[in-house]
């Protein structure tokens, strides 16, 4: 089994007409269980070698966030039983493959094929928005500006979203978060 079969097991569930948070749990449980703790340090590495070009007053904070809302989270998916079920958002989820595909690509941090940094970023964007279904920045996370996601009234919010709208790579499509409105 390699990491980006879990592409092919995902576009499997596709055509049903209801997709379960149950269905998806397993597909994202059974890869994450071939994610070791070596994977983790790899990715932990990346992120702080990609966090040099963070700003200094952001740096610390965007670690912090980003390894343990990021790298963290592949345990908590293998420990997770006690998720809602239900249905996902199929038509967000069915949108979600181009994007899918492409960060299988783009998040490589090499050209071995045994990487899972690309199948670490695909799970935890899954896992948090169909099954957390918070957004993929978690609550507080902060942008230059002292922005940051909040919630107000159950919906979330993001002072950058609108940001990336442009960009085709961007985690920022899957999100379930809305632009700040006031930003």
């Amino acid at each position: 089994m390699k990491a980006e079969d879990i592409l092919d097991e995902l576009k499997e569930l596709s055509p049903q007409e209801k997709i379960t948070r149950k269905e998806l749990m397993e597909i994202l449980k059974k890869y994450a269980r071939i994610i070791s703790v070596y994977d983790l340090m790899m990715a932990t590495a990346y992120m702080r070698k990609d966090g040099e070009y963070v700003h200094e007053n952001y740096r610390e904070k965007y670690l912090e966030i980003y390894i343990k809302y990021f790298i963290m989270r592949m345990k908590e998916v293998l420990e997770n039983d006690s998720y809602e079920d239900g249905v996902i958002d199929k038509n967000a989820y069915d949108e979600s493959f181009p994007m899918l595909e492409r960060t299988f690509e783009k998040e490589r941090l090499s050209n071995n094929d045994d990487d899972k940094f690309p199948l670490i970023y695909v799970i935890t964007a899954l896992y948090t928005t169909f099954i957390l279904e918070e957004p993929i920045h978690p609550v507080g996370s902060e942008f230059p500006g002292h922005l940051k996601v909040e919630e107000r009234n159950g919906t979330f919010l993001c002072p950058v979203k609108d940001n990336q709208k442009d960009n085709v790579n961007a985690i920022c499509h899957l999100c379930l978060a809305e632009q700040t409105p006031d930003i």
